[in-house]
This record gives C-alpha cells, structure tokens and sequence, in this order.
C-alpha cells in the first residue's frame, strides 16, 4: 500500500527529529516542510500534529513550530514519577487484574510472536501499550491517566530504548517476570521487578541520546 503524503512526511520529519539532524530547539515552519517535500502544507500540517501529540515538537501560536528541546535532567524526575506511578499499578493489578488479561498482555510480548516483527516503532508502540495496560489492570483510571500525560513528556527520551534485537528479546522476558508476578498475587516482587525493568529502560535511552547528542553538537559545529 502506497503510504499517504502526511505519513512520508512524517515519517521522514520523525526520522530526522530523532537522529538529531533537525537541532532541538530548531525552528520548523510549515511552508519550508512543504517546500522541501514537495506536498501542500496540508500533509505537513497533519504530520506537525501527529508529531506535536507525541511530544516530539510543540507548536506555538504565531511563532511557528519548534522541535523540542532535550532537558535530561526534567525528563529524569518524569521517570521518578512514572516509577512510583507503574510499582503502585502493578501491585493493584495483583489483585485486580484477571487471568484472561493478564494472557492478553503477555501474548503481545511472546518472543515467537515478535520474531518476524520489523518494525521498531511498532514494538515501541507495544511497550507503551503493555505498561498502560497494567496501569489499567490496576482498575485506578486516574492512575491510568496521569501515566499517560506522564508518557507525553518522556517519549523524546522513551523512543531510544530499543537500539537492538537483544533489548528487545530482554524486554519480552522481562514483561513476561512481570506478568507472571501479577498473576501470583506477588506484590512486594512485581513493585521490585517494575521499578527495576523501568530503571533499566530509562539509564538505557539516557545513554543513547546523550551520546546522540554529542554526535549531532559535532555535526553543527557547537551547541546551538
């Protein structure tokens, strides 16, 4: 299927946010997108939205759009809050989370079921998935709600967390502890297990973008 003009043009704007090629704090307008790509700024400006909702930009009122800076040290006590946010979920899922959702969540990180699977923004996109759903397992909706404000803001850092095959083959045995903890009713190991595999993911994207970062510092000729 022939991708839409909107998804080439985010897809590519996404690929170049996220390799550093565009600065952040780089200002972006709809018209330069446009011109660029070829495509009327109608495309452009669905991309700009899709991307503004992931966090990856923000678009200011009469100023333009502008691609989000990387404050490592705020995004830090984001993942402070989402650790205490997810170890409180899982240990109510361990006693509100049914067997028959706990199976769900568990399939979607089955290691055969992930063998053909090609696409990283998808498994992204599934790991994401599979912590909202313990939070909604915890049947605490307000819970389930700040967590996904809280994503909002991380997502920038949250994105690098699968550079390879093995953190993603680590990840399926590290979700599928989890799921089996929850369905043990084992509160005090599933808080350990949580906090422990949200740590990991965190140091692990930390790493990625601040040694991105300093690749893209050299390729601009200093900090801009």
């Amino acid at each position: 299927m022939t991708k839409s003009s909107a998804q080439l043009v985010y897809d590519q704007l996404k690929k170049k946010i996220i390799d550093f090629e565009i600065y952040p704090g780089t200002r972006i307008t709809e018209s330069e997108i446009a011109e660029d790509f070829q495509v009327s700024r109608t495309p452009v400006r669905a991309a700009l939205q899709r991307l503004e909702a992931e966090g990856q930009i923000s678009i200011m009122p009469k100023q333009g759009c502008f691609v989000r800076s990387v404050d490592i040290e705020s995004i830090s006590q984001y993942y402070d809050v989402r650790i205490t946010l997810e170890a409180t979920a899982v240990e109510l899922a361990c006693d509100h989370m049914s067997d028959e959702d706990i199976d769900a969540l568990q399939e979607e990180w089955n290691q055969e079921n992930l063998e053909a699977e090609i696409d990283m923004e998808e498994i992204k996109a599934r790991e994401e998935a599979f912590h909202i759903g313990i939070a909604i397992g915890s049947g605490n909706t307000i819970l389930a709600n700040y967590l996904r404000d809280i994503n909002n803001h991380i997502r920038i850092l949250r994105r690098l967390g699968f550079p390879d095959r093995q953190s993603v083959i680590e990840t399926c045995e590290e979700h599928s502890a989890i799921c089996q903890l929850v369905r043990e009713h084992n509160k005090t190991q599933a808080r350990r297990a949580m906090t422990k595999h949200i740590r990991k993911s965190q140091d692990l994207a930390r790493s990625v973008t601040l040694s991105q970062l300093q690749q893209a510092i050299k390729r601009h000729g200093g900090v801009g």
